[in-house]
């Protein structure tokens, strides 16, 4: 048995065997190309596989060396990679800038970080692993463009024939002249790999002598300008100064190229990544650096806690009162899991987590209520006695005592609305309440929130809550 059987041997007792067979297939007869950046969410689409499972069989197979995770600054605007990072830690709290749109970004982990997974080498070398190596398009498909921009085969052609003047594909050192006929539009010299662009606003009457324009490429960052010239002839002269190639394209900046890249698909963020179980199980030491802050501006937190534990232990003793304890975090921690959502921490008797979606949290909140209502039936006993709270906003995800953790007046509030319940209420907020699909959800369950207005400790004004009974 060879070491790459071995290593899926062993992802099939900790994944999902019907994705790591998918997977498996794909390492053996997938296309080159396929097996570059792979996009979960786009995999488990086409194979009709159950996202959460993809996911957590990417990440046990990243974990075995079957595939390298990849976290990508994208360009919310043309869906360019503005950088490719190996660990969550190596992204810049500074900005990254987009020359082709001529932009500046912070790295935004709502949807602005994708997580894509790549072959090993040692499992399957493919072109990607020599990016130098790759034709002008594939590179552009490849390693310019992300797992979201939804190109296929006849869109790369529309882009080669029909919104590329020219391109060149040009070593370090050399120097090309292209004799370019500039038409009245907008054109776009860009160069993927320097990350360089000039915009050439073409107006006027036209021109029969050629006129002149000199780029020079090097590995320093440079300004995206702009110069006017004339329609007509153009000697555009390219030279290469930086230590990569370089492959400058002329792209005519019309509705045929925003359409082409504004074509998109779901990725896996790294919001969802943060909040997926398996990840924050498995990839402890690659989650953020103590003094990294990365801004999210929208992430449900669920925090629960039982009620009377320490009656509890007085009543039933330590060794009864354990067993319900654990058994009641056993069915917290797997209708989490399941709900899409992950574990932050635990405190005590209380467990704080988080979801990507509010829907997903009360949904997870509901079947909490369930499970404790059935453990207390098994047991003869209504010792077990949750209470839940909801809150949905922006928060700041940070390392806290050598775990990946969140802080800001979201998690605050969340935890002090916990606090309101005094039996098996579920208390939320407005935005949780105003997000359709939860309204949708508890009208269909009909369920009608009773609204409250609440003090909570630490907070100056009073809220307005939503009791779910």
């Amino acid at each position: 048995m060879s070491d790459t059987q071995a290593q899926f041997s062993v992802l099939k007792q900790t994944a999902d065997p019907k994705v790591v067979d998918a997977i498996e297939q794909l390492v053996a007869q997938g296309g080159d190309h396929e097996l570059n950046r792979i996009n979960v969410i786009d995999f488990s689409k086409r194979h009709d596989l159950d996202e959460e499972r993809s996911i957590s069989a990417f990440l046990h197979s990243a974990r075995l060396g079957l595939f390298d995770l990849g976290w990508n600054v994208l360009c919310p605007g043309c869906g360019g990679v503005l950088g490719a990072h190996s660990t969550l830690k190596a992204l810049k709290p500074d900005d990254y800038h987009c020359a082709l749109c001529a932009c500046g970004y912070k790295p935004n982990v709502d949807d602005q970080v994708e997580v894509s997974f790549t072959v090993n080498p040692r499992v399957r070398r493919i072109a990607a692993h020599d990016p130098d190596t790759l034709p002008v398009w594939e590179y552009y498909k490849q390693m310019y463009w992300s797992s979201g921009v939804d190109f296929t085969e006849e869109s790369v052609a529309t882009l080669a024939n029909e919104v590329t003047l020219e391109t060149r594909d040009l070593p370090r050192g050399e120097t090309t002249t292209i004799l370019l006929q500039l038409p009245q539009q907008f054109i776009i010299v860009f160069e993927p790999i320097t990350h360089a662009a000039l915009f050439i606003d073409v107006q006027g009457e036209p021109v029969g002598e050629p006129q002149e324009l000199s780029i020079a490429y090097t590995n320093e960052p440079a300004p995206t300008k702009t110069v006017n010239l004339r329609p007509g002839p153009l000697n555009l002269t390219l030279k290469n100064q930086a230590s990569t190639r370089a492959l400058p394209s002329i792209f005519i900046a019309a509705e045929a190229l925003h359409h082409l890249i504004g074509k998109r698909k779901p990725f896996l963020t790294a919001k969802r990544m943060l909040s997926n179980q398996t990840f924050r199980d498995v990839f402890k030491a690659d989650n953020l650096n103590i003094d990294q802050r990365l801004q999210i501006t929208s992430l449900t937190f669920l925090f629960t806690d039982l009620k009377g534990s320490t009656a509890l232990y007085e009543r039933v003793g330590d060794l009864a009162a354990f067993d319900l304890v654990r058994a009641h975090f056993h069915a917290l921690l797997e209708i989490i899991s399941s709900e899409k959502g992950a574990v932050v921490k635990t405190i005590g008797d209380a467990v704080m987590a988080t979801f990507i979606r509010p829907e997903h949290a009360i949904v997870a909140g509901l079947r909490m209520r369930a499970a404790m209502d059935k453990l207390n039936e098994q047991r003869g006993t209504t010792d077990l006695i949750v209470k839940i709270g909801i809150h949905e906003g922006p928060c700041l995800a940070v390392m806290l005592n050598e775990r990946q953790d969140y802080f800001g007046q979201t998690v605050n509030i969340a935890a002090r609305v916990q606090s309101l319940s005094t039996a098996q209420e579920i208390h939320i907020t407005g935005p949780v309440l105003d997000a359709p699909a939860v309204a949708e959800l508890l009208e269909q369950r009909a369920i009608r929130p009773i609204q409250k207005q609440a003090a909570l400790r630490g907070i100056a004004d009073k809220m307005v809550v939503y009791e779910i009974p």
